[in-house]
């Protein structure tokens, strides 16, 4: 099954022709994902061919314009293309007032049902789940309230092995058990192992997405072991002290981040329009995390070939 993480957007807060503000679309076993809406999301979308109907669930970091400019006119669109299922929006309360204000104002009455999901200002919570995927909060400490967002696939039923099944005669009522771990035992009172009869399925993927933050060592267990961490690394590491200042990262910090954390693969974005080559942030970041990738837009991230 597909897990597939696409990037529309990784600069800072002013867009450039080249690159575009924070977006990014998470396709998990065909649930489609997005992950903060900057200015121009939808056209991202369309230029990637990508059918933005299919999105039931957007998750919006904070209040920054650069994270959710482009919202109300991906709700628009969604309208005046005639859709009818409900959309889920998960963020701080004040948007649902933006988002009502902005309506409002053009007089629109949407077609199908919008829900709002407030995140808690001081509380991490699972805001999603399913019977195949886990999403929660993570706060992060940048210059307004912020959140990060986990989303961990869940472990699937082990496989039958059908040939030995059926050498063991082991009846069809008998296969959920033996699915969750159950062992069989025979006839003859032989006890047959559940490894001898199923095998793994598709290994879980997990993405953590911790962009507008500090260096902030709170994180690290929170996202120990995650497939592939997203962490914002708007400048290099000599410009330390006006990370800080403005409530951001270097590329340093967030390799530092991903090293403690002991996380697979660190992929850095939300860079700063002052560098013109952005080359220059990679390199320092894979100096700390050798498995350090670099976001750019229109890249596509399969996680079943992350670490191959």
């Amino acid at each position: 099954m597909p897990f597939k993480l696409t990037i529309l957007g990784c600069n800072s807060a002013i867009p450039t022709v080249e690159k575009h503000p924070t977006a990014q679309l998470l396709n998990a076993n065909e649930r489609f994902f997005l992950i903060d809406c900057g200015e121009g999301t939808q056209i991202r979308l369309k230029e990637y061919q990508l059918n933005f109907q299919r999105i039931n669930h957007i998750f919006i970091s904070h209040l920054h314009g650069d994270h959710y400019f482009g919202l109300i006119g991906l709700i628009s669109s969604m309208h005046l293309l005639g859709r009818n299922k409900g959309l889920h929006i998960y963020a701080y309360q004040e948007l649902k007032a933006i988002i009502d204000l902005q309506l409002s104002a053009s007089n629109t009455e949407l077609n199908y049902p919008l829900f709002f999901h407030p995140i808690s200002e001081t509380n991490e919570q699972i805001l999603y789940e399913d019977e195949k995927i886990c999403i929660s909060n993570v706060i992060l400490n940048h210059t307004i309230k912020c959140s990060g967002f986990i989303f961990k696939e869940k472990k699937s039923k082990r496989k039958i092995i059908k040939e030995i099944i059926e050498q063991y005669n082991i009846p069809f009522d008998k296969y959920n058990g033996i699915k969750e771990g159950a062992d069989w035992i025979a006839d003859n009172g032989e006890i047959i192992k559940n490894k001898v009869i199923t095998r793994e399925n598709t290994p879980v993927h997990s993405y953590a997405f911790c962009t507008d933050t500090i260096y902030n060592e709170a994180l690290i267990e929170k996202i120990k072991g995650i497939d592939l961490l997203y962490h914002e690394a708007t400048f290099k590491k000599d410009f330390a002290d006006r990370a800080k200042e403005t409530g951001h990262s270097t590329t340093y910090e967030a390799a530092t981040i991903a090293k403690k954390s002991a996380v697979k693969n660190l992929l850095i974005g939300h860079f700063s329009q002052r560098y013109k080559n952005i080359d220059e942030l990679f390199i320092e970041a894979k100096a700390t995390f050798k498995n350090t990738r670099l976001a750019e837009s229109g890249l596509v991230l399969d996680f079943n070939k992350l670490n191959k």
